[in-house]
């Protein structure tokens, strides 16, 4: 796992902060202030959407994981409900509108320094709009199951294992 960058300086007044036992762990602790600094975790919201069968992904053309696949997602803003965060980076990256259905998973791992924490997943339908890549996505597609391009990211791997796993169990007991 990635370390989270330390912080060095205090937010509210500027001065350089010290390592001190606040709160049951070190924290930085501004000397001047007061401030002490807990680490808030980075929080990510993505959906799955199915058609037909298949899964919408799209291609990275940021780094990390340029030119990689991954689910529709990207950052909650603060004070946004992470529902909404999903439908709009659906809609920025895709072109789609959706609405969403129900929770998939919620995922906890920092898989790169720059990243989510937490990654909140969605299960989402189309209820308008027209495919086209947008944002930070190159491409968009969707995928069979037995056919999944090259995943980026860890979440992206363990929601769409789920989802084949999903379907299997479905076809299972039909």
């Amino acid at each position: 796992m990635n370390e989270i960058a330390p912080i060095r300086f205090c937010p509210l007044c500027g001065n350089k902060v010290e390592e001190r036992e606040a709160f049951g762990a070190i924290r930085p602790v501004c000397p001047a202030c007061s401030y002490i600094h807990f680490q808030d975790p980075k929080v990510a919201a993505g959906v799955l959407v199915q058609s037909e069968g298949k899964v919408l992904l799209v291609r990275r053309i940021n780094v990390p994981m340029q030119g990689k696949w991954t689910l529709p997602a990207g950052f909650v803003d603060g004070q946004e409900d992470p529902r909404s965060t999903a439908v709009r980076e659906c809609l920025e990256e895709t072109g789609l509108e959706v609405e969403i259905v129900d929770l998939v998973d919620v995922l906890y791992g920092l898989e790169h320094q720059r990243g989510a924490s937490i990654v909140i997943f969605y299960r989402g339908r189309i209820v308008g709009g027209e495919l086209s890549a947008g944002d930070d996505a190159d491409a968009v597609a969707f995928f069979d199951a037995d056919n999944l391009p090259p995943l980026g990211f860890q979440a992206t791997e363990q929601v769409l294992a789920r989802w084949v796993s999903e379907r299997a169990d479905s076809s299972d007991c039909g």
